[in-house]
């Protein structure tokens, strides 16, 4: 038997036939209708199934449950939506709503919970007692998995640490707070003091990429130039590596964990990202006897959410 994974975001929704070991067998991916209404999104998802079905030659008989990662506050337990802005839902029972449509078993968890469990489970945090999964991209999205367990807290909010104060008074949050980790940290974050330095550094090689056009400025373009050796690229690097620095070092001592992973698209950068990040991070030990999380990154990349989804219903790992 198999399981249907579905990765849930505003831009795209993925999905992929997974085993019950975590492989991959088959996935797909179209464009999110994320301006229609809940009933026209849950018909796409409902379409991009049977699609998935198709395409790898399975009867619907063949599935044993469907898992969907949301991105957003998710009752796992009663099958609701509580909150998910992107696409503007909010109190939406989507577990009964698409199984009706699909006529499957399904389950729904939030997008980064997933991500952590397809980690612990079939990526690079298989065998570990404890672990955190940082996912870094436009937001920051977070899981802790303490002895097989996933924490989701009273209301299934825990390890939302791009809402953490890491700036007393810091620079104004879109969810109404100042100095979240989601300003320093994401690509955002990385974006906006790109633009903040570049205002001085006119000869950045950045501004000529650009155009001048500082608005089409992409992590990916920052962070290339950083490599190449472009000295305002690079500083601004060095602030956001600095930043999350300190958030993993933060998390250290609140946590303790075995394992400390970084994912999400700013993770693409790979060995660059992960050596600047080793670099820092001993800066705040302070000779400190504590034991020293290994830090490394989420190996299973973009599939992560997908596969996580088709996990759900795995026993190795457990919702607490």
């Amino acid at each position: 038997m198999y399981n249907v994974g579905i990765d849930l975001g505003g831009t795209n929704i993925a999905t992929g036939i997974i085993t019950e070991t975590g492989e991959m067998i088959c996935s797909r991916s179209s464009f999110t209708q994320s301006g229609q209404s809940y009933e026209t999104i849950l018909h796409q998802i409902a379409g991009e199934v049977s699609a998935l079905l198709r395409d790898a030659g399975l009867d619907p008989s063949a599935i044993s449950s469907v898992g969907i990662g949301i991105p957003g506050v998710v009752n796992a337990k009663a099958g609701t939506v509580i909150q998910c802005t992107n696409l503007r839902w909010y109190k939406k029972p989507v577990q009964s709503d698409l199984e009706s449509l699909i006529h499957l078993p399904v389950r729904i968890e939030n997008d980064a919970n997933l991500a952590a469990l397809a980690e612990y489970m079939a990526g690079a945090a298989r065998g570990v007692s404890s672990c955190i999964l940082l996912t870094l991209g436009t937001g920051i999205g977070g899981a802790i998995i303490e002895n097989g367990h996933i924490l989701t807290g009273k209301s299934g909010q825990a390890g939302e640490f791009g809402h953490m104060t890491l700036v007393a008074d810091g620079i104004p949050c879109a969810c109404g707070r100042f100095g979240c980790m989601e300003q320093y940290c994401s690509a955002t974050a990385l974006i906006r003091m790109a633009r903040q330095i570049l205002g001085q550094r006119p000869d950045s090689t950045l501004v000529t990429l650009t155009r001048g056009d500082l608005t089409a400025l992409t992590a990916k373009m920052i962070i290339d130039a950083a490599r190449d050796g472009d000295s305002a690229a690079r500083t601004t690097f060095d602030r956001f590596t600095h930043y999350l620095a300190i958030v993993l070092d933060s998390l250290t001592n609140l946590l303790d964990p075995e394992m400390i992973l970084l994912g999400g698209g700013i993770s693409s950068a790979g060995s660059f990202l992960l050596d600047a990040v080793l670099r820092e991070f001993p800066r705040f030990e302070h000779g400190s006897p504590r034991p020293v999380p290994r830090i490394a990154l989420a190996s299973l990349r973009n599939h992560a959410g997908i596969i996580g989804a088709g996990l759900l219903s795995a026993q190795g790992c457990s919702f607490a």
